[in-house]
């Protein structure tokens, strides 16, 4: 490939084969149109190359069971919560979940082990007469080489997780045993539309004749297009929420929580504990629980002590951090991914309930998400650390900065997530809290 006008563009001649990981990692990172990085350009909105990719891999997904998991926020917590649950009861446990944070394989992955290096390449390598013709987006590519390492590994069973909506998500090409919703919010209203029976339609497409879904969470605005969906195509549909629901939780001192949960009125799944620190993970646990129960009418035997230990341990056993990560002590630095509306209002809900003297947010976001829709939800007794990831999306922090004064938020501007996370740390006192946030890839950049 060559570079031309700031963008790299294949040759019409046939790309040399890759002899070393970090060249496949450029080529993904700078060849193929990757959202994450360069936003609405990489957005396709049909699935025709997923299609074609799918029949040239002779329909890998089909080897395997697959959950197909979406929703606005919460879809890869309860990802990674079910591959968690899965892999306590014994079962060889495929997960494919976006974005990474550090490593492109933490995107797919067995039992908590991410895909080796040397199959990156070897897939890399061998599809490459497919990237003239094709011209597949980095998602596009990445979905199916995840699906085909989970048949080459011979999973006993795969959790797919959307990039974005559904309908036309790279991934809405296996049919599930069991689909899941995990709640619908306002993110990505530039494809996915403007209101949220709008994007809730788009996230419905993920259902499938005849096969059961599970929603998250009741909203009134939205449950009656899941319940019309799921009536057309005679799914059985599941609220997760009206079967279960958490009074309340406590922090134990082993740092995790400690959900009492109840079913029908009653007790359920006592002294169910998570190392899920994040107040607002007991509405994923109940997702995943709802999942579980479906997988189990199904015929899938998961042992009630699977859901314990599963539970008590996904970051370990699953390699998932970034939600309400605790990254040190005196001062107390948390990073969180959350990066919209309702993501973001949960985190500051949490900050506040936690003990502290002064707080330090650490602050950055993208360009495609309102400011004003963010700003006003963030905590004005706070000092900022305006910042901007290394990405060609990310909102500069002069402007960020500029908008935030405008809500009374005070703070400097730094360059790089680097120089704001050392000057924040540098001023925190034994007592205080460092807050990092706003943007998945803020939080990639600290950790």
């Amino acid at each position: 490939y060559i570079w031309k006008n700031g963008r790299n563009m294949a040759s019409n001649s046939r790309i040399k084969e890759f002899t070393d990981y970090q060249s496949v990692l450029d080529f993904l990172y700078d060849q193929l149109p990757m959202y994450q990085r360069v936003g609405k350009s990489a957005y396709k909105a049909d699935l025709s190359t997923t299609l074609a990719l799918d029949r040239h891999f002779r329909y890998p997904h089909q080897a395997y069971l697959t959950v197909h998991v979406a929703g606005t926020n919460g879809k890869g917590s309860v990802s990674h919560i079910l591959s968690s649950i899965l892999q306590a009861h014994g079962y060889q446990v495929g997960l494919y979940t976006s974005p990474h944070l550090k490593d492109f394989r933490e995107r797919i992955k067995v039992n908590g082990v991410p895909v080796p290096e040397s199959f990156v390449m070897d897939f890399v390598n061998g599809c490459r007469d497919l990237f003239n013709g094709l011209k597949p987006s980095f998602f596009e590519l990445t979905a199916a080489m995840a699906f085909d390492y989970f048949r080459a590994i011979n999973v006993d069973l795969a959790i797919i997780e959307t990039g974005m909506g559904g309908r036309l998500d790279s991934t809405n090409v296996i049919v599930p045993v069991v689909s899941v919703i995990t709640n619908i919010g306002h993110d990505h209203q530039q494809f996915l539309g403007k209101t949220l029976p709008s994007i809730a339609r788009e996230k419905a497409g993920i259902i499938k004749a005849e096969i059961p879904v599970v929603i998250g969470e009741t909203q009134k605005e939205v449950q009656d297009v899941f319940i019309q969906k799921a009536q057309e195509l005679e799914s059985p549909i599941r609220f997760a929420d009206q079967d279960i629901r958490c009074s309340h939780a406590l922090q134990t001192m082993t740092h995790k929580q400690k959900l009492f949960l109840e079913k029908n009125g009653k007790p359920y799944l006592e002294g169910l504990e998570t190392d899920l620190a994040g107040f607002y993970q007991s509405k994923n646990v109940i997702t995943a629980l709802g999942a579980i129960e479906s997988m189990r009418i199904l015929g899938i035997p998961i042992r009630q002590e699977a859901i314990f230990d599963g539970l008590a341990s996904v970051t370990d056993r699953t390699g998932f951090y970034g939600r309400w990560q605790v990254m040190g002590h005196h001062p107390l630095v948390v990073c969180d991914t959350a990066h919209n509306q309702e993501g973001i209002y949960q985190v500051v809900r949490q900050i506040r309930n936690t003990p502290h003297k002064n707080l330090h947010m650490v602050f950055g976001m993208v360009r495609e998400k309102d400011p004003d829709e963010i700003l006003g939800l963030l905590p004005s007794n706070a000092r900022y650390y305006f910042t901007q990831a290394d990405i060609p999306r990310a909102l500069k922090m002069q402007e960020l900065q500029k908008k935030a004064e405008g809500f009374g938020l005070e703070g400097e501007g730094y360059a790089t997530v680097k120089e704001a996370v050392v000057a924040a740390r540098s001023v925190a006192g034994r007592d205080d809290m460092v807050f990092i946030g706003g943007s998945t890839y803020v939080v990639a950049e600290a950790l």
